[in-house]
């Protein structure tokens, strides 16, 4: 019997190889980092953006808080949720920022305290309802979860501050773990869409969303995005973090099954020929909860920052306006707000 030459046996690992590598390659990941489940979906760049707020200036479509009275927040001394060890809550803190306590396990989601979400303290978007909830008046927080690495997502003094009080494992997409080890973050995972992680008896699945990443003008798409399914024993909460509408949110409910809360964005939608890609508009938000089969929606993302051109005090109006229209009863919508908790 014969030997293959060694020249052969290269040629055929290589071969091998590559069939191997296509087999195993994920559709999400590309040579240069990530896209989305619907790959013919751009988010818009940065022409768009010079675009978007040049006819802002033309129309002067561009909103002022101080035209609207101020939003009620509820005070929140914390005293409810420190002493709470065993019930299913939310707390809406601010934009994405809630607080879900489930099986005595307190998760924070998108985390963000600052006077504006960028990249330098004195520019850029500005808060105009404060947070519903003191840092030093949190319970325990074991575990922050990130959809994404935007700066009203990512907030690194923010999680300077809970990193010091907590040290709580911190949950992102692929690409984001240089970033926050190098702001002191302690314990970091990064996830792939579909990577499920344990914490007590608490799983934690990381899955697809429709948006984009990058906070600077050369690392679009390196880092993954992405949203979360939280696990209890009993109980499901599902946190949509930033999210365009796609077949996604059907996808969550046929794998993962029933979910008892949606908390799902409904704010930052106008104009939609600017945010229809990356934003669901509260029609949308209403039909990814019908796909996902919630029991309750917790809307977020709005009532915080100006971040695009829709009426301040529009989306919950419009979100009551699409469940009546889609058949679902009002009271399946929990619409906090800001500090408010509800107990489940």
């Amino acid at each position: 019997m014969k030997f293959l030459s060694l020249p052969f046996l290269l040629l055929l690992f290589f071969v091998l190889s590559c069939f191997a590598d296509a087999s195993v390659r994920k559709s999400h990941h590309t040579k240069n980092g990530f896209q989305n489940p619907n790959p013919n979906i751009q988010a818009k760049g940065l022409s768009d953006l010079l675009v978007w707020q040049f006819q802002r200036f033309q129309l002067q479509t561009s909103l002022d808080p101080a035209d609207y009275p101020p939003f009620p927040v509820v005070g929140n001394d914390g005293k409810e949720l420190n002493a709470n060890v065993s019930k299913l809550s939310v707390t809406w803190v601010g934009h994405a920022t809630t607080l879900i306590q489930i099986d005595g396990v307190n998760i924070l989601t998108d985390p963000i305290w600052s006077e504006r979400c960028s990249p330098v303290g004195f520019i850029g978007p500005k808060r105009y309802t404060p947070p519903g909830i003191k840092i030093e008046d949190l319970p325990p927080i074991d575990i922050v979860v990130l959809s994404h690495n935007h700066y009203d997502h990512t907030d690194l003094p923010t999680l300077k501050q809970i990193e010091e009080k907590f040290h709580p494992l911190v949950l992102t997409g692929l690409g984001n773990k240089k970033l926050l080890l190098g702001e002191g973050m302690k314990n970091v995972r990064e996830m792939d869409w579909w990577e499920k992680t344990n914490w007590k008896e608490i799983d934690i699945t990381f899955t697809p969303t429709q948006h984009f990443s990058g906070r600077g003008l050369f690392d679009r798409n390196e880092s993954l995005w992405g949203s979360y399914l939280i696990s209890g024993k009993t109980e499901k909460v599902y946190f949509g973090g930033d999210t365009g509408y796609y077949t996604h949110f059907r996808e969550v409910a046929e794998r993962l099954g029933e979910i008892d809360v949606a908390i799902l964005p409904i704010g930052a939608t106008e104009p939609r020929w600017m945010m229809e890609a990356v934003h669901v508009d509260p029609k949308e938000a209403v039909q990814a909860f019908s796909d996902l089969k919630a029991k309750y929606m917790v809307p977020m993302h709005y009532m915080t920052f100006v971040l695009s051109d829709e009426k301040l005090d529009s989306p919950v109006p419009r979100t009551k306006e699409e469940l009546k229209r889609s058949g679902i009863s009002e009271d399946r919508l929990v619409p906090l707000k800001i500090g408010e908790s509800r107990f489940f």
